[in-house]
Protein backbone atom coordinates (compact mmCIF):
# COMPACT_ATOMS: atom_id res chain seq x y z
CA UNK A 1 0.00 0.00 0.00
CA UNK A 2 1.47 3.62 -0.49
CA UNK A 3 2.32 5.92 2.20
CA UNK A 4 0.20 8.58 3.66
CA UNK A 5 2.19 11.25 2.15
CA UNK A 6 2.20 9.42 -1.18
CA UNK A 7 -1.67 9.27 -0.58
CA UNK A 8 -1.81 12.65 0.14
CA UNK A 9 0.37 13.40 -3.22
CA UNK A 10 -2.68 11.64 -4.93
CA UNK A 11 -5.33 12.88 -3.11
CA UNK A 12 -3.76 16.54 -4.36
CA UNK A 13 -3.41 15.61 -7.84
CA UNK A 14 -6.90 14.65 -8.23
CA UNK A 15 -8.35 17.21 -5.87
CA UNK A 16 -7.52 20.83 -6.44
CA UNK A 17 -7.47 22.80 -2.88
CA UNK A 18 -7.83 19.60 -0.94
CA UNK A 19 -5.94 21.12 1.92
CA UNK A 20 -4.53 17.66 3.14
CA UNK A 21 -2.61 17.52 6.32
CA UNK A 22 -0.55 14.52 7.55
CA UNK A 23 -1.12 14.01 10.78
CA UNK A 24 1.90 12.00 12.40
CA UNK A 25 1.95 9.30 15.25
CA UNK A 26 5.01 8.95 17.28
CA UNK A 27 3.59 5.76 18.87
CA UNK A 28 5.01 2.50 17.96
CA UNK A 29 2.09 1.72 15.48
CA UNK A 30 3.58 4.83 13.98
CA UNK A 31 -0.03 5.02 12.43
CA UNK A 32 0.09 8.05 11.02
CA UNK A 33 -3.26 9.82 9.39
CA UNK A 34 -4.58 12.34 7.15
CA UNK A 35 -6.79 15.30 8.25
CA UNK A 36 -9.28 16.93 5.46
CA UNK A 37 -10.57 20.31 5.33
CA UNK A 38 -14.48 19.64 5.56
CA UNK A 39 -15.05 21.53 2.24
CA UNK A 40 -13.65 19.31 0.37
CA UNK A 41 -13.61 15.99 2.07
CA UNK A 42 -17.00 14.33 0.16
CA UNK A 43 -14.64 15.04 -2.87
CA UNK A 44 -12.06 13.47 -1.19
CA UNK A 45 -13.82 10.54 0.00
CA UNK A 46 -15.35 9.43 -3.06
CA UNK A 47 -11.31 9.93 -4.80
CA UNK A 48 -10.50 7.36 -2.04
CA UNK A 49 -12.86 4.90 -3.39
CA UNK A 50 -13.31 5.12 -6.85
CA UNK A 51 -9.21 5.46 -7.39
CA UNK A 52 -8.12 1.97 -9.34
CA UNK A 53 -4.31 1.96 -7.27
CA UNK A 54 -6.67 2.52 -3.80
CA UNK A 55 -10.05 1.24 -3.87
CA UNK A 56 -10.96 1.77 -0.22
CA UNK A 57 -14.19 0.20 -0.52
CA UNK A 58 -14.94 -0.77 3.31
CA UNK A 59 -15.38 1.62 6.36
CA UNK A 60 -14.78 0.09 9.18
CA UNK A 61 -15.30 2.31 12.14
CA UNK A 62 -16.14 5.78 13.09
CA UNK A 63 -14.93 7.17 16.19
CA UNK A 64 -15.46 10.87 17.80
CA UNK A 65 -13.27 12.62 19.77
CA UNK A 66 -13.63 15.54 22.17
CA UNK A 67 -10.94 18.00 22.25
CA UNK A 68 -11.56 20.95 25.43
CA UNK A 69 -10.02 24.06 25.65
CA UNK A 70 -6.78 23.99 26.39
CA UNK A 71 -4.47 26.52 28.64
CA UNK A 72 -1.08 26.83 27.40
CA UNK A 73 2.25 28.20 29.46
CA UNK A 74 4.69 30.29 26.86
CA UNK A 75 8.20 31.48 28.30
CA UNK A 76 8.61 34.73 26.35
CA UNK A 77 11.67 36.76 26.12
CA UNK A 78 10.24 40.40 26.77
CA UNK A 79 12.14 43.82 26.93
CA UNK A 80 12.06 45.97 29.97
CA UNK A 81 13.07 49.49 30.84
CA UNK A 82 14.17 49.52 34.48
CA UNK A 83 15.28 52.05 37.00
CA UNK A 84 19.48 51.28 38.11
CA UNK A 85 21.96 53.60 39.11
CA UNK A 86 25.17 53.61 37.17
CA UNK A 87 28.49 54.92 38.62
CA UNK A 88 25.97 56.84 41.55
CA UNK A 89 23.75 58.35 38.94
CA UNK A 90 20.05 57.13 38.25
CA UNK A 91 19.39 56.08 34.81
CA UNK A 92 16.77 54.24 33.14
CA UNK A 93 18.36 50.93 31.23
CA UNK A 94 16.74 48.53 28.93
CA UNK A 95 16.58 44.84 30.06
CA UNK A 96 15.66 41.32 29.12
CA UNK A 97 13.53 38.94 30.89
CA UNK A 98 11.73 35.77 30.61
CA UNK A 99 8.02 35.61 31.69
CA UNK A 100 5.47 33.04 31.28
CA UNK A 101 2.07 33.82 29.53
CA UNK A 102 -0.71 31.29 29.61
CA UNK A 103 -3.41 31.61 26.26
CA UNK A 104 -6.32 29.28 26.08
CA UNK A 105 -6.28 27.33 22.80
CA UNK A 106 -10.18 26.64 21.96
CA UNK A 107 -11.56 23.47 21.53
CA UNK A 108 -12.93 21.37 19.16
CA UNK A 109 -14.39 17.78 18.17
CA UNK A 110 -13.03 15.57 15.64
CA UNK A 111 -14.25 12.70 13.69
CA UNK A 112 -12.04 9.94 12.83
CA UNK A 113 -12.64 7.50 9.87
CA UNK A 114 -10.85 3.85 8.97
CA UNK A 115 -10.61 2.78 5.22
CA UNK A 116 -9.91 -0.64 3.97
CA UNK A 117 -9.84 -2.10 0.47
CA UNK A 118 -11.56 -5.41 0.41
CA UNK A 119 -10.67 -5.45 -3.42
CA UNK A 120 -6.51 -4.44 -2.87
CA UNK A 121 -6.72 -6.26 0.39
CA UNK A 122 -4.76 -2.98 1.72
CA UNK A 123 -5.33 -0.45 4.55
CA UNK A 124 -6.12 0.99 7.38
CA UNK A 125 -6.16 4.79 5.95
CA UNK A 126 -6.58 7.34 8.69
CA UNK A 127 -9.08 10.02 7.69
CA UNK A 128 -9.95 12.86 10.51
CA UNK A 129 -11.82 16.14 10.61
CA UNK A 130 -12.48 18.50 13.06
CA UNK A 131 -15.31 20.75 13.69
CA UNK A 132 -14.61 24.84 14.35
CA UNK A 133 -15.47 25.01 17.98
CA UNK A 134 -17.32 22.87 20.40
CA UNK A 135 -20.59 24.88 20.53
CA UNK A 136 -21.90 26.57 18.01
CA UNK A 137 -19.96 25.45 14.92
CA UNK A 138 -20.12 21.64 15.12
CA UNK A 139 -21.33 20.73 11.76
CA UNK A 140 -19.39 18.52 9.54
CA UNK A 141 -20.10 16.50 5.83
CA UNK A 142 -21.45 12.96 6.17
CA UNK A 143 -19.51 10.44 4.80
CA UNK A 144 -22.52 8.35 4.89
CA UNK A 145 -22.74 9.13 0.79
CA UNK A 146 -19.62 7.42 0.00
CA UNK A 147 -19.48 4.30 2.67
CA UNK A 148 -23.11 3.79 3.36
CA UNK A 149 -21.27 1.87 6.86
CA UNK A 150 -20.92 5.23 8.10
CA UNK A 151 -24.87 5.95 9.11
CA UNK A 152 -25.61 4.05 12.32
CA UNK A 153 -21.86 5.51 13.33
CA UNK A 154 -22.23 9.15 12.64
CA UNK A 155 -25.68 8.81 14.39
CA UNK A 156 -24.20 7.60 17.56
CA UNK A 157 -21.29 10.59 17.26
CA UNK A 158 -23.94 12.79 16.87
CA UNK A 159 -25.80 11.27 19.83
CA UNK A 160 -22.78 10.93 21.92
CA UNK A 161 -20.58 14.28 20.93
CA UNK A 162 -22.68 16.45 19.04
CA UNK A 163 -21.06 16.66 15.90
CA UNK A 164 -23.96 17.59 13.42
CA UNK A 165 -23.45 15.62 9.78
CA UNK A 166 -24.74 17.57 6.94
CA UNK A 167 -25.73 15.76 4.54
CA UNK A 168 -26.57 12.71 6.38
CA UNK A 169 -29.81 10.85 5.25
CA UNK A 170 -31.44 9.88 8.88
CA UNK A 171 -29.49 12.27 11.28
CA UNK A 172 -31.19 11.48 14.80
CA UNK A 173 -30.32 10.02 18.43
CA UNK A 174 -29.57 6.48 18.35
CA UNK A 175 -28.82 5.60 22.03
CA UNK A 176 -30.19 8.46 24.11
CA UNK A 177 -34.02 9.41 23.77
CA UNK A 178 -35.11 12.97 21.44
CA UNK A 179 -35.24 15.47 23.83
CA UNK A 180 -32.31 14.21 26.11
CA UNK A 181 -29.76 16.98 26.49
CA UNK A 182 -25.90 17.08 26.58
CA UNK A 183 -23.66 14.35 25.19
CA UNK A 184 -22.46 12.09 27.40
CA UNK A 185 -19.34 11.44 25.78
CA UNK A 186 -17.97 14.54 25.73
CA UNK A 187 -15.39 15.78 28.49
CA UNK A 188 -17.38 18.25 30.52
CA UNK A 189 -20.41 15.86 30.83
CA UNK A 190 -22.02 15.63 34.15
CA UNK A 191 -23.82 12.97 35.20
CA UNK A 192 -27.08 13.19 36.87
CA UNK A 193 -27.74 12.03 40.30
CA UNK A 194 -31.10 11.04 40.40
CA UNK A 195 -30.63 7.45 38.39
CA UNK A 196 -34.31 6.52 38.73
CA UNK A 197 -33.96 4.61 35.76
CA UNK A 198 -31.03 2.31 37.39
CA UNK A 199 -32.58 -0.87 38.69
CA UNK A 200 -29.26 -2.13 40.41
CA UNK A 201 -27.50 1.17 41.54
CA UNK A 202 -24.40 0.49 42.96
CA UNK A 203 -22.93 2.21 46.43
CA UNK A 204 -21.68 5.49 44.48
CA UNK A 205 -24.61 5.79 42.45
CA UNK A 206 -27.13 5.25 45.41
CA UNK A 207 -25.61 7.05 47.53
CA UNK A 208 -25.66 10.21 44.82
CA UNK A 209 -29.39 8.66 44.23
CA UNK A 210 -30.73 9.09 48.02
CA UNK A 211 -28.82 12.73 48.22
CA UNK A 212 -31.29 14.01 44.83
CA UNK A 213 -33.84 12.29 46.82
CA UNK A 214 -33.62 14.06 49.81
CA UNK A 215 -33.03 17.15 47.74
CA UNK A 216 -36.41 16.70 46.34
CA UNK A 217 -38.51 15.39 49.45
CA UNK A 218 -37.47 19.29 50.93
CA UNK A 219 -39.35 20.96 47.42
CA UNK A 220 -42.48 22.50 47.96
CA UNK A 221 -44.56 20.10 45.61
CA UNK A 222 -43.13 16.84 47.49
CA UNK A 223 -44.47 18.85 51.06
CA UNK A 224 -47.70 20.45 49.50
CA UNK A 225 -48.83 17.21 47.35
CA UNK A 226 -51.60 15.67 49.36
CA UNK A 227 -50.98 11.50 50.03
CA UNK A 228 -52.07 9.53 46.67
CA UNK A 229 -51.99 12.34 44.68
CA UNK A 230 -50.00 11.80 41.17
CA UNK A 231 -46.44 13.53 41.27
CA UNK A 232 -46.73 16.18 38.28
CA UNK A 233 -44.98 19.26 36.85
CA UNK A 234 -41.46 17.12 36.70
CA UNK A 235 -41.85 15.02 39.73
CA UNK A 236 -40.50 11.97 39.30
CA UNK A 237 -42.86 8.92 39.78
CA UNK A 238 -40.67 7.30 42.43
CA UNK A 239 -40.17 10.61 44.02
CA UNK A 240 -43.71 10.74 44.57
CA UNK A 241 -43.92 7.43 46.02
CA UNK A 242 -40.77 8.94 48.86
CA UNK A 243 -42.61 11.45 49.33
CA UNK A 244 -46.36 9.26 50.47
Amino acid sequence: MKTVEEIKAAIEAAVPDAAVEVVSNPSPSGQHSLRLAPARALEVAKFLRDDPELTFDFLSNVTGVDWPDKEVSERVKVTRQVTKVVDGVEQTVEESAEETRKRVEPGFLEVVYHLYSVAKKHGPVVLRMRTVNRTNAVELPSLTPIWRSAEFQEREIFDLFGIVFTGHPDLRRILMWEGFKDYPMRRDYVEPDDFEYEPTAHDEVLKRAQEHRNREQATPAAKERPPGAPAGNGETREQGLIAE
